[in-house]
Order: structure tokens, then C-alpha cells, then sequence
């Protein structure tokens, strides 16, 4: 569709903001995620109490290839908390 002007407008796309990142529609992540959840709702949303399950869940998009790596400490967790036997 053309402009008033006779111009037309090119689709300029551009890349996704930092903390985007692809969905995971083969759901190779649901578990680490179910229960990160689960622990949120058991300790009324606290993410403090849960930071090992959202480093497991945060490790496994990261392993899969469905996020950037990235250092634990810049996603604010630390490097030496241990994570979850799976």
C-alpha cells in the first residue's frame, strides 16, 4: 500500500530487545519451568526463594540454544549457588 505522497513505506525490522528471546515450542524446557512456577506460587511470588529453580530454568534455555549464554551474576544470580540434579 502506497503512501499519500506516491511513496511507499519499507518494513525496517530490527533485532529483539536484551531479555527477548524464541519461545519454546517444543517444550524441552516445561519441566524446569513448571517448577520454577510452582515454587513462586508456594512462596507468594518471592523470586529470592526460588532462585535455584530459575537457574535451572535459565540453564536449560540456555543449553538449548532458546537464550544468549549469559554470566549468572549479570542475570542476578550467583555463580557458585548449585544447581538442581536433574
Amino acid at each position: 500500500m502506497g503512501l499519500p505522497s506516491g511513496g511507499s513505506k519499507q518494513f525496517q525490522p530490527t533485532p529483539p530487545e536484551r531479555g527477548s528471546f524464541p519461545l519454546d515450542h517444543e517444550g524441552e524446557c516445561k519441566e524446569p519451568m513448571r517448577l520454577f512456577m510452582q515454587c513462586l506460587a508456594q512462596n507468594n511470588h518471592n523470586g529470592r526463594a526460588c532462585r535455584v529453580q530459575a537457574k535451572a530454568y535459565l540453564d536449560c534455555r540456555m543449553e538449548r540454544g532458546l537464550m544468549a549464554k549469559e554470566d549468572w551474576t549479570n542475570l542476578g544470580l550467583p555463580a557458585n549457588e548449585q544447581l538442581p540434579k536433574q
